[in-house]
């Protein structure tokens, strides 16, 4: 145990003191009924400070631009809910009224974003601005395809994570099931479908779908008995055809489990059992305080699975819990007025951690 201590102590400080850690997760689960179902798990290793963000019809938003003046302004054509970061009208992860699904994922080390030029001033978004901006103005991935080249997404630094610009890439998810990957890589702008419905982190998209190759063999089905000679070997348990399934938490291994644990459950009938087949799956993936950690000058960060969400696209419903309260809870945009005036905001951390059932008992 010391010596793996060791290794683990090693790892951390080479690979991960120069970011935060950050260990996203995102699925997609889809329905019987056609219901369609965005999913992630939010890991930093910086406190977001999130809530519940609900942008209405007819907001008027102002990206960040370069040089401290106003990017690119738009008055929102689709209200849109979801969590939100350090109090900023900036959505992580969410949905709108129309069944189009967004979400940011940390992609430092990769991610390089053109440089803005005067020219760019009006259409210019910060990085973590990007999924506000979709979420508020589309209702398709293929209005998303046609619209990013239009916008300038430069290489700001949000100060509260780094002073160095913050590196994302982006899935968005439509509610006929549709998926794609945008990624800044080179300072250019790459879109990729994405037909597996997952995502991770770190390195490029392209990347992920190759090492998928390395896994053909892992299959839900159990492997027969094996006869040799005059024995017969059995497999010592269930699931003896997942066996070489990478378990660690890198974005890599995360990224072939998503894909193995997604493709594998069966489907449930309508969106509510979509949900929770969703919230299941992302079970897998928590990360608890202390499991995944980086050392700078001494002093520890933890990556810790802060929230989880899940939007169901058909029945206009987000879904999330929280490390603090895994109850899920849940934000109908259908009883919602989505043309007010201002935005809303709502603690993640409400409601009763455990239901109490003693009562129940007869």
């Amino acid at each position: 145990m010391k010596f793996f201590g060791f290794l683990l102590g090693v790892a951390a400080v080479a690979i991960l003191a120069a970011v935060p850690a950050a260990a996203c997760t995102g699925i997609t689960v889809k329905a019987q009924d056609g219901a369609v179902v965005h999913a992630r798990t939010l890991e930093f290793g910086v406190d977001l400070q999130s809530q519940v963000l609900i942008i209405p019809r007819g907001y008027a938003m102002t990206a960040t631009g370069p040089n401290n003046k106003p990017g690119l302004k738009w008055k929102a054509k689709y209200a849109a809910v979801g969590m939100d970061c350090f109090g900023l009208t900036a959505l992580v992860d969410g949905m709108n009224e129309k069944g189009l699904a967004a979400g940011l994922f940390y992609f430092a080390g990769f991610a390089k974003y053109p440089e803005a030029t005067p020219a760019d001033q009006d259409k210019c978004l910060a990085p973590w601005e990007l999924i506000a901006w979709l979420l508020t103005n589309f209702s398709s991935v293929d209005q998303v395809k046609e619209a990013l080249p239009k916008v300038a997404v430069w290489p700001a630094a949000l100060t509260q994570v780094s002073p160095e610009p913050l590196g994302l890439h982006y899935i968005v998810t439509d509610k006929e099931g549709n998926n794609l990957v945008v990624e800044y890589v080179g300072g250019k702008l790459h879109l990729y479908d994405d037909p597996l419905g997952v995502l991770t982190n770190a390195p490029t998209f392209d990347w992920h779908m190759t090492n998928l190759r390395n896994y053909v063999n892992l299959s839900a089905k159990n492997v027969p008995d094996l006869k040799l000679q005059n024995i017969t070997l059995y497999p010592t348990g269930q699931g003896s055809g997942m066996l070489g399934l990478p378990g660690d938490v890198t974005p890599p291994s995360r990224l072939v489990r998503a894909v193995a644990f997604s493709k594998a459950a069966l489907p449930e009938p309508d969106g509510q059992g979509a949900v929770m087949s969703a919230l299941r799956l992302l079970n897998s993936f928590f990360i608890s305080k202390g499991m995944a950690r980086s050392y700078k000058d001494g002093k520890a960060s933890y990556d810790i699975t802060e929230w989880m969400d899940a939007c169901d696209l058909k029945n206009r419903k987000f879904y999330f819990a929280t490390y603090d309260n895994l109850t899920p809870k849940v934000v109908d945009m259908n009883k919602l007025d989505l043309g007010a005036a201002k935005l809303k905001r709502l603690p993640i951390n409400t409601g009763p951690l455990f239901q109490d059932v003693t009562g129940m008992a007869k």
